[in-house]
């Protein structure tokens, strides 16, 4: 059995939705993740609106959303689960990476 690259929650599918469906990016072909190098620990997450498709990216389906992956990250990726989280004072994506071995105290930033 392959284990998929990501896996998208029905929360943070909802979201994506809604944020493709707005009016500002309708525009706009999909949503892209990649990994970079900053923060405390060592590497982010990096989420990007994009114009065209990569032909190098990996597509992830799943819960009626694709999600373009870059090609550099799908190693720090593969097994991960993106949610979409809300609370009375914040709201964002977050993601559950089975791979890292330690995250900052702000959960902004990971080690592989």
């Amino acid at each position: 059995m392959t284990t998929q690259v990501l896996n998208i929650s029905k929360n943070a599918a909802s979201r994506i939705k809604e944020i493709l469906s707005d009016k500002m990016n309708s525009d706009k072909v999909g949503l892209r993740i990649s990994v970079k190098s900053g923060g405390c620990a060592g590497l982010t997450y990096d989420m990007s609106y994009i114009d065209t498709l990569n032909k190098e990216d990996e597509v992830v389906e799943d819960n009626g959303v694709k999600i373009f992956i870059d090609q550099k990250a799908l190693i720090y990726l593969v097994g991960t689960v993106m949610d979409y989280k809300k609370d009375k004072f914040s709201s964002s994506f977050v993601f559950q990476n089975p791979n890292e071995i330690e995250r900052c105290g702000c959960g902004e930033s990971f080690k592989i």
